[in-house]
């Protein structure tokens, strides 16, 4: 027996109801599971079945509340056949030297070289962001502030030299 699939139309209306609800969808599936990419999975999981059913769906109003349904019903059924990969033993598996990171400590050095960028002067800060967080080129950053490129050279050398002598970030490096 085949399982019947949507016509046409109604492919037309579930994607345009995907590009609209999508966003809303996976931001409920991240708050069934911790984990991003088990969220979008589950989405997409839910999201099939949907499509497999479309037609079947009377009132497309409460589309909504169906996939939701569709989404909580998938995680519970995935939760009850999870399989335990825990074993207990003599041995740990981790190395001895590997220290998990304090993300305490990564946020606030984070947050102090966010301070000590704003503190460089607008022109500068505009190029280090550019060219360091927006990961544009030397010629992409020129071109966007209307320079040369000697000028954003030159720029973010002192503004990288003003982020190594700036205090705050030495008790971050140490």
């Amino acid at each position: 027996m085949t399982t019947p699939v949507c016509t046409r139309a109604g492919t037309t209306q579930f994607t345009a109801y995907v590009r609209t609800k999508g966003p809303t969808l996976l931001r409920t599936a991240r708050s069934l599971t911790p984990n991003a990419a088990d969220a979008e999975d589950l989405l997409q999981t839910a999201l099939t079945k949907t499509y497999l059913a479309w037609d079947r769906i009377d009132d497309h109003r409460a589309l909504d509340g169906y996939v939701r349904r569709t989404l909580v019903n998938t995680r519970t059924s995935q939760w009850r056949k999870r399989k335990v990969d825990e074993f207990s033993t003599d041995e740990l598996p981790e190395p001895a030297g590997a220290a998990t990171p304090d993300l305490t400590e990564q946020q606030a050095q984070r947050d102090a070289l966010l301070r000590a960028i704003a503190r460089l002067p607008p022109r500068q800060r505009a190029m280090v962001v550019l060219r360091y967080y927006e990961d544009m080129s030397e010629a992409q950053t020129a071109e966007a502030m209307g320079v040369s490129i000697g000028t954003v050279k030159s720029a973010v050398s002192r503004a990288l030299g003003k982020l190594r002598d700036d205090p705050e970030l030495e008790l971050c490096v140490a």
